[in-house]
C-alpha cells in the first residue's frame, strides 16, 4: 500500500459553512487512505474567493451546488487569476436541493480522485 497523496489544500466556496465543513470532513475521511486533504477555508461569497486563495494558496477549489454555472465559472476564473494551477470543481447546481447531502458527498467521492489523479 503506498502512501497518500498529496497534502492537497483544499478551499470551498459555499454559503452554508458548517455543511461545507462536514460535508467536506465526510470526504476527507473517505478518501485519507488515498488522499491526504488539508480543508484551509470557506468562503461565503464570491467576493472572498480572491482574498482566501491569495491567502491560501490552495491547490484545489470547489464551488457548492448553490451556485449557478455563471457565478461557479467566475468563481474558477478568480481562482485562476491568482493560482493558474488551481484545480477546481463545480458541483452541479441544485444536487443538494434535489438530492441532499449524502449525494454531494458521493459526488465528492466520484469526482476527487479523477481531479487529483488529473
Amino acid at each position: 500500500m503506498s502512501a497518500p497523496k498529496g497534502p492537497f489544500r483544499l478551499v470551498t466556496v459555499n454559503t452554508a459553512p458548517e455543511r461545507a465543513k462536514l460535508l467536506i470532513g465526510r470526504m476527507v475521511e473517505a478518501l485519507k487512505d488515498r488522499y491526504t486533504i488539508i480543508y484551509e477555508a470557506n468562503c461565503e461569497t464570491i467576493e472572498e474567493v480572491g482574498p482566501k486563495v491569495k491567502e491560501f494558496m490552495p491547490d484545489v477549489l470547489f464551488s457548492a451546488s448553490m451556485w449557478t454555472d455563471e457565478e461557479a465559472q467566475r468563481i474558477q476564473s478568480i481562482a485562476r487569476d491568482i493560482k493558474p494551477d488551481i484545480k477546481t470543481h463545480a458541483i452541479p447546481e441544485g444536487l443538494q436541493v434535489k438530492y441532499g447531502p449524502n449525494a454531494i458527498v458521493e459526488h465528492l467521492l466520484e469526482k476527487v480522485p479523477l481531479l487529483l489523479d488529473a
